[in-house]
């Protein structure tokens, strides 16, 4: 062969790799099969490197484990899990009920592309009964997306008799499960449908990558969920997969860091003169604690408080007093973040009293003393604007 064709063909992939403890982190977009039958049996395996390799699919692995699942479908980012699961499973002339306090970025495309493309999406009260909610779903309603606890105000839903209910009308049940991040809550457990999450915040758990997961246990819905990723072109690359799969490793010993630490912050919240409320569901006497209690194993850092009333500039004040807490969107990373949120409630429909200015807090992995120093310093401040 001449030097052309020797090089084009030397250091081809070895038959057999080395056993590592994580997979092995294969590029490539042509796959090359056994035979000329193989070329187009995509359902029973991978013809395209875009379909994942070795790191997409132990990470697929490792998250069904977790979830209980039949399968698990990658995404590109947590939106692309939401988006992606609801086109899998909606048509035209279909109708889907929202929880109100929803991701506001799954709000948006409900309300735009969902109803470009002919589905209806109605919104619900997340602590409206679930005999009241499923019992206004319509013929056409096929799905009922639920968030619980709900982005930033934490309202939780009774999700185990949603899905019960459901089901007994056909009508299938989903929950944006990032906060439980798939081990603190397990929704297919609970009878859910379809389990989602942002694995971008605690899987991840480090602030550097995007991606998102949709779990199922009916095989149906598993295949679904895969061609629908197939036929939209979505894909994650083997590096992302790899520090997922690697962030899953170390997830229940920082998720009981992050639980423990955000508790002993809201409590010490819960007694400043400067807080007109805290909203999370672990602290003993929120409103929904004992169905936290009932069907969560631990909780997570994420959790909101309210100012007593005061003006926007005072709010900025508060935030820009702040050194330890960054001031930034995402959250499930090993630094702490804080956000106002009233700017995001404008767009609901049940709208609450929550007492004065909401502000959400991400409670890291730093030592909870410190954090709590730092509110403290910041939360002078506000009270020096407010008189």
């Amino acid at each position: 062969m001449d030097d052309e064709t020797r090089l084009i063909r030397a250091g081809a992939t070895p038959d057999k790799l080395a056993k590592t403890v994580g997979p092995p982190i294969q590029k490539g977009s042509t796959v090359l099969l056994p035979d000329a039958e193989a070329l187009y049996d995509d359902h029973n395996r991978v013809t395209y490197g875009r379909q994942g390799l070795a790191a997409q699919a132990a990470l697929a692995d490792a998250l069904a484990e977790m979830e209980g699942a039949a399968g698990v479908a990658l995404y590109p980012s947590g939106l692309a899990a939401v988006t992606g699961a609801l086109l899998a499973v909606l048509k035209a002339g279909d109708e889907i009920l929202v929880a109100d306090t929803v991701y506001r970025p799954t709000r948006r495309f409900c309300d735009t592309v969902l109803k470009r493309f002919g589905v209806k999406t109605g919104y619900f009260d997340p602590r409206q009964a679930p005999e009241e909610l499923v019992g206004r779903a319509a013929d056409a309603t096929r799905l009922i997306l639920m968030e619980s606890p709900g982005s930033l105000s934490f309202e939780m839903q009774d999700m185990t008799r949603t899905a019960e209910l459901a089901r007994a009308r056909n009508i299938l049940t989903a929950a944006d499960n990032t906060w439980g991040a798939g081990y603190l809550y397990k929704p297919l457990e609970h009878g859910v449908d379809l389990s989602i999450q942002a694995l971008t915040k605690y899987v991840g758990g480090h602030s550097d990558v995007f991606m998102g997961s949709a779990a199922a246990r009916d095989p149906a819905l598993v295949r679904a969920l895969l061609d629908g990723v197939v036929q939209t072109g979505w894909s994650v690359s083997p590096e992302d997969a790899y520090q997922m799969l690697r962030g899953l490793r170390t997830l229940p010993t920082r998720l009981a860091r992050h639980g423990e630490s955000g508790l002993a912050v809201a409590r010490w919240l819960a007694v400043r003169p400067e807080v007109a409320a805290v909203f999370h569901p672990a602290l003993p006497g929120a409103p929904d604690h004992a169905l936290w209690a009932r069907d969560y194993s631990g909780a997570c850092g994420l959790f909101a408080f309210a100012l007593k009333p005061g003006p926007a500039a005072a709010v900025n004040a508060f935030l820009d007093e702040l050194t330890l807490f960054g001031l930034g969107f995402s959250w499930g990373g090993f630094e702490s973040l804080a956000i106002p949120c009233d700017h995001q409630l404008k767009t609901r429909r049940f709208r609450r009293d929550y007492g004065g200015p909401l502000i959400r807090l991400h409670i890291g992995l730093e030592d909870a003393r410190d954090l709590v120093a730092d509110l403290e310093s910041a939360l002078s401040v506000y009270a020096g604007r407010i008189g």
